[in-house]
């Protein structure tokens, strides 16, 4: 069943997002090489305890860290480690957190250091695709449009659209009815209405669509060994039309990152 929130409760939604986008934030100024994942993971659990959160992922469904920290070829769901990152790795951090009785969830696949370039259009088209979803998410429109705008996107550029992962409803739960696939078929699916939110997260491998499942239960790495990027947004429908309630804003502040991509999809004006 899709739980519909009010204002009032999307107005709590955007404060816990906005944490999350926080703390994405202070994890881009620590991503260099050298620096472990377990490390950017303390920093993170410690960044969402000190403002009156919990991590949302330590301890769900048996995961043990606050951060899904997923490399290179790793989809989502990578346990950190003590493995320094690399020049010219790439790196998703998903993150979540439980603040005001709500879930925020959010993610942002980085570059660490030089990035070769066919990796860097991996990301932004990823990048990209996930803006084409949520330019979908509006009343009148269906679930699998939004999948239909993002598949066609990524496709097009010749990349594989991750299949067995997707997009959720998000709320008082962190997984919450409609699963949101990237991929679909115009005008099918649930229909979208106000007061609906989402978490929209397009998984792109540079290669093939196909992943492998590791013996830990977690890692999911691509099946031909090419780079995965993930981006996701939280988003609301308000007065028919998407409303962000996350924001990348905070990690290109941090990045001396200059864009306008969001333009248009906040209705509620973001103050950093």
């Amino acid at each position: 069943m899709i739980v519909i929130k009010t204002k009032e409760e999307i107005e709590l939604m955007r404060e816990s997002a906005l944490l999350v986008s926080k703390t994405l934030g202070l994890i881009a100024k620590e991503i260099k090489p050298g620096v472990t994942t377990l490390y950017l993971d303390k920093i993170a659990e410690e960044y969402i305890r000190d403002h009156g959160a919990e991590p949302a992922f330590l301890g769900m469904y048996g995961f043990p860290n606050s951060l899904c920290m997923s490399p290179n070829t790793q989809v989502v769901h990578g346990i950190p480690n003590d493995i320094p990152l690399q020049e010219g790795d790439i790196i998703s951090v998903d993150c979540g957190a439980y603040k005001n009785g709500f879930y925020g969830d959010h993610a942002y696949t980085f570059e660490v250091g030089e990035v070769d370039a066919a990796t860097k259009k991996l990301l932004q088209v990823t990048k990209e695709s996930l803006y084409e979803g949520i330019r979908a998410t509006k009343v009148g429109n269906r679930v699998e449009d939004i999948g239909f705008a993002i598949q066609q996107y990524c496709e097009s550029h010749g990349y594989g659209v991750v299949r067995e992962l997707c997009g959720h409803g998000l709320g008082k739960k962190m997984h919450e009815d409609p699963e949101v696939p990237n991929y679909g078929k115009r005008g099918r699916g649930k229909k979208l209405v106000n007061g609906m939110v989402i978490a929209i997260e397009p998984m792109i491998n540079m290669g093939t669509k196909n992943i492998i499942q590791h013996r830990d239960g977690w890692t999911i790495t691509t099946a031909d060994g090419k780079p995965s990027a993930h981006f996701e947004h939280d988003v609301a429908i308000v007065d028919g039309k998407p409303e962000l309630l996350s924001t990348f804003a905070y990690i290109y502040d941090a990045l001396g990152i200059i864009s306008n991509e969001e333009e248009g999809l906040r209705q509620k004006t973001l103050v950093l």
